[in-house]
């Protein structure tokens, strides 16, 4: 893997990094990932991923309507910052990462929290229109099929909503695009995507983007707001809408 990184940058190693095979997840993988994350995600993730987690929270707060879905609650790190009027509802595939944050709940009476189900985020039991707001953090480079998730986010909220995504974006070049492909192989370890792209989410054509923002640390994470079209229909970019 050094070596690979390492090497200075050349259409033949690139091609050979691009054509590397990604691991694949399943939610076998992912509920082992955190089975074995679940006891030390808050010291080891908390604090790098804390500034993205305030920034996502921070808009949802700001939104219209009250129904809230967090994808991926995992130990319920952002639960508390969530306005009062905000009724939430978290999912996780991990029952360990949910048993933290049921903790989190009753230790901090977080009366705004409704209910934290374990639920697999490809499949939701919701309705549809169930919500007015989607939230996902550091979850689309986890999941099996991100495409599923953004599909599922955008089932289960009103149309005229709104889905937000706070996440790891992979690098179009420089040392860290050579860092994150070489580490693509080990994604069934990790328990998520190294090399994870906006793209394997969503058509950035086919939405309407409210929002791209870059957050700290160092735009390592980049918060990502979408309004929710009507099922079946595209919504329309702001340029083709104006």
């Amino acid at each position: 893997m050094a070596s690979i990184i390492e090497a200075p940058r050349n259409q033949t190693a690139e091609a050979t990094l691009r054509d590397h095979p990604r691991a694949a997840l399943d939610a076998a993988s992912v509920r082992d990932a955190y089975r074995r994350w679940a006891g030390v995600y808050d010291a080891v993730f908390g604090g790098v991923s804390a500034f993205g987690r305030r920034r996502a929270v921070a808009a949802v707060n700001r939104l219209p309507g009250t129904r809230v879905l967090e994808v991926g609650v995992g130990t319920g790190l952002a639960l508390p910052r969530y306005n009062r009027d905000k009724r939430v509802v978290g999912i996780d595939l991990s029952r360990e990462m949910l048993m933290k944050a049921d903790e989190r709940v009753r230790a901090e009476r977080l009366s705004h929290v409704e209910g934290l189900l374990e639920m697999d985020a490809e499949k939701m039991a919701f309705r549809d229109g169930s919500f007015d707001i989607a939230v996902a953090m550091f979850t689309a480079s986890v999941v099996p099929d991100a495409k599923a998730l953004f599909a599922e986010m955008r089932r289960v909220v009103r149309p005229g909503g709104h889905l937000l995504f706070v996440n790891h974006f992979a690098a179009e070049a420089g040392p860290r695009w050579w860092v994150e492909r070489a580490m693509a192989p080990l994604s069934r370890i990790l328990g998520w995507h190294p090399d994870f792209a906006l793209t394997d989410l969503l058509d950035p054509a086919a939405v309407q983007l409210d929002a791209v923002e870059p957050c700290q640390p160092g735009g390592l994470f980049t918060l990502v707001q979408v309004r929710n079209a009507p099922a079946g229909g595209a919504a329309a970019t702001p340029a083709a809408a104006a």
